[in-house]
Parts: structure tokens; C-alpha cells; sequence
């Protein structure tokens, strides 16, 4: 699959077309220090076929790219953040009417993760479903709501330095009470991902 660097509607990105048409694309999100190339392998292994898009961080944090700032290590700064997720699903309206797609599912790495979180949070009819890895809560307000049957998979890992474990039912069941269908799976692994999770993706993309 070969992919197409984009400097226009606001986020230096890459699209990758894809095979089959009846998918929704998926929206690849990097986490800290990636870029828009960054999960392109992924994507194209978890969902074979079909449309992707990656935008790259407009935030600069010590030179690597994120989606939102934080004041230290788990610690958002809030307002960023819903700044953040605005700008980024006012880029989705504008790349689904400029390459005609349908409503994204996103595929998001650990800073990546949280701000599709921010999207489901805050601007619930951007995304067709997410699939979250090592994610935590984005934002201490509730969610909107507005998810009613979109299908979220979070994966975690038990020994996460940077997600405490006891936080990811909380955040899984508070996305539940915003309408949200939530798989929780929590595995045995650090912060980086593992086979387990591209299968955990790729099956959960696949039934969908």
C-alpha cells in the first residue's frame, strides 16, 4: 500500500488508499515522538484493504510530535486537549468531503489513544469506533454522550508504568454509560504494544 503525504487541511498527513471500499477507513494516531508514517504498517496489517489516514501532532514536545500538551508525565493539560480534538475532527470533516469517507474508526498508540478518546468525549459523531491502545481518561468532565453502539476496544497493559491499572475499568465503564459498546482487555505487557494487541485489533476491526 502505497501512501501519499499531504500538507493541506491543517495537519501534515499521509492517505493511504485502500482495496476495499465497504471498510470505513481507518484514522491512525501516533503516540509521542511518531509521526504520520509512523503506524502506517500497522494499520495496513490489522486492516488489510483498507483506507488509511495519519495525521501527525501539531504539538511539539522536547521535538517529538503530539496530538495535545500535558504538564508533566500523565498530567493533560485540559484545555489543550479540547482545543486539540476540535482542531483534529474539524481535519476528519474536511478530509472525508476532500477524499470521500465514510466516518473513520481510529486506530490510536498511547498519546494517539487519548486524544480519539478526546473525540469520543467531546465530539461524538466524528468517529465510527476507536480502537484505543494504552489509553487513559483525556478529560475530568464527563463525556457528552451520543455513542450509542459504537464499538470501542480498549487494550492496556497489566504492568504499564504510565497507566495504573485500576484506572482503565474506570475509564472503559465511563465511556459505557456514554452509549459507547466497550471491550476491555487488559494484557500482559508494558506500555509498548505486542502480537497480542495487532490480534486483539485486527479482530475487532474484522468484526466490525
Amino acid at each position: 500500500m502505497t501512501a501519499q503525504i499531504h500538507e493541506t487541511l491543517g495537519f501534515r498527513h499521509a492517505l493511504a488508499p485502500g482495496v476495499d471500499p465497504s471498510r470505513a477507513p481507518i484514522l491512525l494516531l501516533h503516540g509521542t515522538g511518531g509521526d504520520e508514517t509512523d503506524l502506517l504498517p500497522l494499520g495496513a496489517q490489522v486492516a488489510p484493504g483498507t483506507t488509511l489516514i495519519a495525521p501527525r501532532g501539531a504539538v511539539s514536545e522536547n521535538g517529538m510530535p503530539r496530538f495535545f500538551r500535558r504538564l508533566a508525565e500523565g498530567v493533560f493539560d485540559e484545555e489543550d486537549v479540547s482545543r486539540r480534538a476540535a482542531d483534529l475532527a474539524r481535519f476528519v470533516a474536511e478530509a472525508r468531503e476532500a477524499y470521500g469517507l465514510a466516518a473513520p474508526i481510529a486506530l490510536g498508540f498511547s498519546n494517539g489513544a487519548n486524544i480519539a478518546a478526546a473525540l469520543l468525549w467531546e465530539h461524538p459523531d466524528v468517529l465510527a469506533g476507536a480502537v484505543l491502545l494504552r489509553a487513559m481518561r483525556p478529560l475530568a468532565r464527563e463525556p457528552v454522550g451520543g455513542l450509542d453502539g459504537k464499538r470501542v476496544l480498549i487494550a492496556n497493559g497489566a504492568v504499564d508504568p504510565l497507566i495504573p491499572a485500576d484506572r482503565s475499568a474506570a475509564f472503559a465503564a465511563t465511556l459505557e454509560k456514554a452509549g459507547a459498546s466497550v471491550t476491555l482487555e487488559i494484557l500482559p505487557a508494558g506500555h509498548g504494544l505486542t502480537q497480542a494487541d495487532l490480534a486483539l485489533a485486527s479482530r475487532h476491526l474484522a468484526d466490525g
